[in-house]
């Protein structure tokens, strides 16, 4: 990988590094993306329409079937080398954010600290009355056909519907999480956008974010964005092939 002396030497000074991760990443371990032809069970659902409240109210079995289905691929992946050149990037500078737009816990297996969950996790759902989270017996690990209708749990509080512990279409990001997000990307040194087409909003804002800040901004995709001609540098290919060689570029001893 051929990188300008420049952006090595801005890279290796950087102190504050961000990285904003979407599906591409994970999809990469296996996962199914919201644009992929579902299968099984579920080849006539339309994945974006599952994911609304509305169709939670409407018919929470189908729903919570669904999402089931969907931390039983989690359960079965493994981080790839894009997660594990990440959690890597973390040990080489003095502040590292990772933010994800992602539901799984791969970054998290594969050693990252403190991610910043925009979209929700899969992993903690909780109760749609009193919001208290609720404990998940461990997933299966067959991704067959999927496991149809399932009728989502009670709130052992206050007996409430338990649902999905992620953020659906019409529905608000964490405010917590975006506010630090926010934070981080507009006073950071260094912005990897990884593996997202970046047309979700408002999560899209943070590369823009980035670049209004005068840091340096990297996209990482296999694919062209509207980012193309506003970053910094277009890498294009699978994370987990450019972000190995990204890090074996600028620190040669991570070879």
């Amino acid at each position: 990988m051929q990188l300008g002396a420049d952006l090595v030497s801005r890279l290796q000074r950087a102190r504050r590094v961000v990285v904003f991760t979407g599906a591409g990443v994970s999809a990469e371990s296996g996962i199914p993306t919201f644009r992929d032809r579902q299968s099984g069970l579920w080849c006539n659902c339309d994945a974006q329409a599952l994911a609304t409240p509305e169709a939670f109210e409407r018919d929470a079995a189908l729903v919570w079937g669904w999402y089931e289905w969907r931390r039983s691929f989690v359960a079965a992946s493994e981080p790839n080398a894009a997660h594990r050149a990440i959690a890597a990037l973390q040990g080489r500078v003095a502040q590292l954010t990772l933010i994800t737009q992602n539901v799984d816990d791969l970054h998290e297996r594969a050693g990252s600290a403190a991610v910043l969950h925009l979209h929700g996790h899969i992993g903690r759902p909780y109760c749609s009355a009193c919001r208290s989270e609720h404990a998940l017996p461990p997933a299966a690990t067959s991704t067959s056909d999927g496991g149809g209708r399932l009728p989502p749990p009670r709130c052992s509080r206050c007996g409430g519907r338990v649902r999905p512990g992620v953020v659906w279409f019409g529905e608000a990001l964490p405010a917590l999480e975006w506010e630090q997000a926010v934070a981080a990307a507009r006073g950071c040194d260094v912005f990897l956008c990884v593996g997202t087409s970046s047309v979700v909003e408002p999560a899209a804002g943070l590369t823009r974010a980035a670049i209004a800040a005068a840091a340096a901004t990297i996209q990482v995709n296999i694919e062209r964005t509207w980012l193309d001609e506003l970053v910094t540098l277009n890498l294009r290919g699978p994370a987990g092939t450019i972000l190995p060689e990204l890090l074996a570029a600028v620190w040669p001893d991570t070879r």
